[in-house]
């Protein structure tokens, strides 16, 4: 692959057929109990943007967690394990937002967060932010993924890949 070339590929570290120095591309061997990492699955924009709205949710909830353990307004522990689960909750729903399944989940969970307004007050309008940005990213990543899968798909037919 020339520099002219990998300069115009969407992925520019990709690597077809032989490489510019006349070797045949392959890895070099490993020292003994050493592996190669298996290259990572590339993530489209919402899967991305999904995720970090939830990671902020479950950052931003802690502070949630001790207004309500603060005020003594429902008992310490259901204040404390409730935050945290949630916290946890909305961590591991940000691995999820791949499937189909994960991003409804993320949907349950917006509405759980707006729910808790009816624990602390407050919860309704800092819920009503993080749904914004959630139904946002939700539409303008699923934008961005379409216009790249079109961009994608005019280089690899102006190259002849595919």
């Amino acid at each position: 692959m020339t520099d002219a070339s990998r300069a115009s590929s969407p992925d520019p570290d990709r690597v077809d057929g032989p490489a510019a120095d006349g070797s045949d591309g392959a890895l070099p061997p490993l020292p003994r109990g050493m592996r190669y990492k298996k290259p990572r699955r590339p993530r489209g924009a919402r899967e991305s943007l999904l995720s970090i709205v939830l990671i902020l949710e479950a950052v931003m909830f802690f502070f949630p967690t001790l207004v309500v353990f603060g005020k003594h307004e429902i008992p310490t522990g259901w204040a404390i394990g409730g935050g945290l689960g949630f916290m946890v909750l909305l961590a591991l729903a940000s691995r999820m937002t791949s499937t189909a399944p994960g991003v409804w989940f993320g949907w349950l969970l917006q509405a759980a967060i707006l729910a808790t307004g009816f624990v602390e007050r407050f919860m309704f309008v800092v819920g009503v932010l993080f749904v914004a940005m959630w139904v946002y990213c939700f539409v303008k990543g699923g934008q961005l993924d379409r216009q790249n899968a079109a961009a994608r798909a005019a280089w690899e037919a102006e190259n002849g890949a595919g």
